[in-house]
């Protein structure tokens, strides 16, 4: 029971033994708990180093040629009385318990001690790990990422990464609707994630810009266009973000900001929804892609005339049979015509629609 303050198992047997018959030998002490007399002698040594026990001398003598004599620091006199067999030995040490209340005290008020101390030093460890984990954490919320290579593999990632919708702003280069090599963006759209891209009108001059834009029109892939795009933009899952940190005409090696921090990427997403709601749709004219002419943030093409069946009453698998799409993007484009209504029922889709007029009465 008191290891806790130090004692082992053979130091609390003697003080339990002394406390509870009194002053005795080390001799008396090791036949009693049966242990080697060297052995008892440390343990009392132990005991004494402690304060638990005082040693003093007995007024009894003993031969010396007695080998159960108490040893005890020899001095000259000593010696020259145990040189003769018939002059008795020194008096042997008797040992006696300290007072419970006042030893075992001492040692647990210096356990409190320590343990108090402990538990300064365990909350200060705490405190310095969650400093460093939350300086980690933000640190990991924005990530600089320099060179064509670096960028083109985060942006591979992201599309890697993404489990229902990415959204993109292009400019310049008409460089991120069609699939690239390592196939990101197919594999993406096979999975069943939702792409909206908004392009400059520039771009739909650009050469193969018209064969890329079927592709990717061909992967229901909605595309809009407008006059501006005001910077390159990826979102996945209004989690992550690719934005770039280097304007086209600044010198070294472009560079770009990887966001996950939920804020940024929200204010990221903002931007993107009001671009996409003044863009114009694009959609498909005798195999060429061709801006439509209805008013932006209106369904055009396949999704009015999914609309239309919806409101007539047909299931999302009647609609995916009779267009010869799958339920899946079925599916997924009515989510996007919801959210374009901003209806959080399929009632409220029907309301929104005959209000807006985008179905005939």
């Amino acid at each position: 029971m008191l290891a806790v303050v130090g004692l082992t198992d053979l130091t609390e047997r003697l003080y339990t033994d002394l406390v509870t018959h009194g002053p005795a030998t080390a001799v008396e002490l090791s036949r009693r708990a049966g242990t080697p007399p060297d052995e008892t002698r440390a343990a009392l040594g132990t005991l004494a180093a402690q304060g638990l026990i005082a040693a003093r001398r007995e007024d009894s003598t003993r031969p010396a040629t007695d080998t159960t004599t108490e040893t005890h620091p020899v001095t000259d006199a000593d010696t020259a009385e145990v040189a003769s067999p018939t002059v008795p030995g020194p008096p042997a040490l008797r040992y006696s318990a300290a007072p419970p209340a006042v030893a075992l005290e001492a040692l647990l008020a210096g356990q409190r001690h320590a343990l108090r101390q402990a538990e300064l030093s365990a909350a200060a460890l705490a405190e310095a790990y969650r400093a460093a984990t939350s300086d980690e954490a933000h640190r990991d919320l924005v990530e600089v990422v320099v060179g064509p290579a670096a960028i083109g593999h985060r942006v591979e990632q992201v599309q890697r990464g993404a489990k229902s919708e990415l959204l993109a702003l292009v400019t310049g280069q008409y460089d991120v609707v069609p699939a690239d090599a390592t196939g990101a963006e197919t594999e993406a759209v096979e999975r069943g994630v939702a792409y909206r891209v908004v392009i400059g009108r520039h771009s739909l001059g650009a050469p193969q810009s018209a064969e890329a834009l079927f592709e990717a029109l061909g992967r229901d892939q909605r595309i809009r266009v407008v006059d501006q795009v005001p910077t390159k933009l990826i979102i996945a899952d209004g989690s992550v973000a690719l934005v770039p940190l280097s304007t086209p005409g600044d010198a070294g090696e472009p560079a770009a900001l990887l966001v996950r921090a939920p804020g940024l990427v929200h204010l990221m997403t903002i931007l993107f929804e009001q671009v996409w709601a003044w863009a114009q749709p694009l959609g498909l004219e005798a195999g060429l892609p061709v801006v439509g002419e209805a008013p932006a943030g209106e369904p055009v093409g396949t999704d009015r005339r999914i609309l239309a069946l919806l409101l007539a009453g047909s299931t999302d698998q009647a609609v995916a049979n009779q267009l010869g799409l799958g339920l899946r993007t079925v599916q997924r484009r009515i989510k996007a015509i919801m959210e374009l209504a901003h209806a959080e029922t399929r009632v409220q889709l029907g309301w929104q629609a005959h209000r807006r007029g985008w179905v005939e009465d």
